[in-house]
């Protein structure tokens, strides 16, 4: 998926030089959903209308609102925007099934269909499925890289490697207008330093939720079998006795140490961890490192409005991250 990640990049980045100003969280968000949703369920951003995007953005603001289901609250247009996409992800997944002419794995509903015929799971799970795989694939990562430019924004020295990194990778090609190769992605190696500490700092994921499976006692603490448990994984990010000046943004830091085998250690928990480390995480990391590539190599920029960072409890830009892409000169 490297040449479709670098294209739909391509063509974006291509179409926000044309604005003064782009909010980047939602410009990417649509980016990443026009490729994940296109192999999911073969949605065409180009030829469909953004209804199932406008229901997912009603599902997210009200995500982590109290749980109050009177119209006009936020939990209410939570419900209803997962309500209109189950909808529209049903009959979507009704009309392959009734269609006469079968294909051969096409997308995803494909393979859950096969599925569905064999009895090995219920029409409900497949749509829950379905759903949560097109949310998690573009909420965070979309977070994540608008985390990144930011950090990037107030730190030139990092950008500056980061740039020359890439430009060193583009020259050694015979075609300078080839698509990246896998062993040119496996390359980047400070391009890697700059997405884990982007992730540290940035907290995208404020907690996760386990469940004990038996009695389990740690550091004098009885945790009863059952109990089901919330890691907050900024304590882990932000321990001085780990990271060194935990606050600041240091690429560098990776530099001599093991990165997180997997996305995931217990120092490094951006993408959880144990049996349920996030099944996306590589994919996430590469579209990352591919979008900064095909960035930095032809492309600046430079913030124009908001950029506040925070924590509410999710990644939230409250006044939007603006910025306006120009072109590099030269």
């Amino acid at each position: 998926m490297i040449q479709e990640v670098q294209r739909t990049a391509q063509a974006s980045l291509l179409s926000w030089l044309d604005h003064p100003s782009i909010e980047l969280k939602d410009a990417v968000s649509n980016m990443i959903f026009s490729v994940t949703a296109k192999k999911l369920i073969s949605y065409d951003s180009s030829t469909s209308n953004e209804e199932m995007r406008k229901h997912y953005d009603a599902f997210i603001r009200g995500l982590v609102a109290f749980p109050l289901y009177i119209p006009g609250t936020a939990f209410y247009k939570c419900m209803q925007g997962r309500r209109s996409v189950m909808k529209m992800l049903k009959e979507l997944l009704n009309e392959r099934a009734k269609a006469t002419h079968r294909r051969e794995n096409i997308d995803f509903i494909d393979v859950l269909i096969q599925e569905l015929e064999k009895d090995t799971m219920s029409e409900n799970a497949a749509l829950d499925l379905l759903f949560l795989l097109l949310f998690a694939s573009f909420e965070t990562t979309s977070s994540a890289i608008t985390a990144v430019l930011w950090f990037l924004t107030d730190n030139p020295k990092a950008l500056q490697e980061l740039t020359e990194e890439h430009d060193y990778i583009r020259k050694r090609k015979v075609d300078p207008k080839s698509e990246i190769t896998w062993e040119e992605y496996k390359s980047m190696k400070f391009t890697s330093h700059v997405i884990h500490e982007a992730l540290r700092l940035a907290n995208i994921a404020p907690v996760m939720f386990r469940k004990a499976t038996e009695d389990v006692r740690i550091k004098g603490y009885a945790i009863p079998k059952g109990s089901k448990i919330m890691i907050c994984p900024s304590t882990v990010h932000l321990n001085p006795v780990v990271y060194k000046h935990p606050s600041i943004f240091n690429p560098w830091r990776w530099k001599n140490t093991d990165e997180p085998a997997g996305g995931a250690s217990k120092d490094f928990m951006a993408f959880g961890g144990g049996l349920r480390l996030c099944v996306g995480a590589d994919f996430a990391k590469l579209q990352m490192a591919i979008f900064l590539h095909c960035l930095v190599t032809k492309y600046r920029w430079k913030m124009i409005k908001g950029g506040t960072m925070v924590l509410s409890p999710a990644l939230r830009f409250p006044q939007g991250f603006h910025i306006q892409l120009l072109p590099k000169e030269g």
